[in-house]
């Protein structure tokens, strides 16, 4: 397991029924043997507004940072979740989407899978590869808005 999946491991035990957590970014990474800028690199990938998470960074003292839990079951966030996806999607960060709907129960694991099947590169093998992205955001999309 790599070192970010761990600190994420971490982090999402820590927060596990919570409406929001302060951590110290220094014990973090005292913790896990790593420099601060590790821990600023899983909180900015991870734990992202788009993914049901709000965190707030503050300065000094070691570095807290509060992360804050947003309800994604809510359709106006969602939107706001269509909208911040942009024009195109890699396909790990589809999966990045999937899992934490999947988390939040805004989709099931079923519907999740068939999207990862109908958005997947296999899936999309007749596109140009430099449209690929394009096109696998534009079906995510839309196959999220539907499904909520």
């Amino acid at each position: 397991m790599k070192i970010s999946d761990m600190i994420e491991a971490y982090i999402r035990e820590i927060i596990a029924g919570e409406e929001s957590v302060e951590i110290s970014r220094n014990e973090l990474a005292n913790k896990f043997n790593c420099v601060p800028s590790q821990i600023n690199y899983v909180i900015s990938t991870r734990f992202i507004p788009e993914l049901g998470f709000y965190v707030e960074s503050r300065r000094g003292g070691g570095g807290y940072i509060k992360i804050n839990r947003i309800d994604l079951s809510n359709s106006i966030y969602l939107s706001e979740i269509i909208e911040k996806i942009g024009q195109k999607m890699s396909q790990s960060i589809v999966d990045v989407y999937l899992n934490e709907f999947v988390r939040y129960n805004v989709i099931t694991k079923e519907e999740a899978k068939l999207i990862k099947i109908a958005v997947s590169d296999k899936s999309l093998n007749r596109v140009d590869s430099n449209k690929r992205d394009f096109v696998r955001a534009d079906i995510f999309k839309h196959l999220i808005i539907n499904l909520v």
